[in-house]
């Protein structure tokens, strides 16, 4: 059964972070940059303290009439973060993020942060795994 390490072995682990001190305004700057729609906060040893998603700036700075500039992500991200590890099956990861709505799952090695996995990886991997299931019946089929 496929796991969250061994897709982040494939996809690779680089993780967008941010510190709990900085401004939503830098967050929302480095989501625009990388094409992102989260970032993980961390503290300075590494560990998920949080999780700041675009639904989170939208709801509680914009639609609040608060100043990204002067409101610390520490104060709008979601703080209770769903994490996983890498020993993960990916069919419990999608079961998670189906019945938690959500749509990025940090993935940590003893409170410290390795990876993250979103739906679209999990989309992706499904989608390769049909592909070669596909191609197999097709190869079947071809010689009978």
């Amino acid at each position: 059964m496929p796991t969250a390490g061994a897709l982040l072995d494939r996809k690779g682990r680089e993780v967008a972070t941010i510190r709990p001190e900085h401004s939503v305004l830098e967050a929302a700057k480095v989501m625009n940059d990388k094409r992102i729609g989260s970032l993980v906060v961390v503290d300075g040893q590494g560990r998920v303290v949080g999780i700041l998603s675009e639904r989170d700036i939208l709801t509680r700075v914009v639609a609040m009439g608060r100043s990204p500039e002067r409101t610390s992500v520490r104060t709008v991200m979601t703080e209770d973060v769903i994490v996983c590890d890498e020993d993960t099956a990916l069919d419990e990861l999608r079961a998670i993020m189906r019945q938690r709505r959500i749509r990025h799952i940090p993935i940590v090695d003893h409170d410290i942060l390795t990876g993250m996995i979103s739906i679209g990886d999990l989309n992706a991997e499904t989608r390769e795994a049909l592909h070669a299931t596909i191609t197999t019946l097709e190869g079947y089929i071809r010689q009978g």
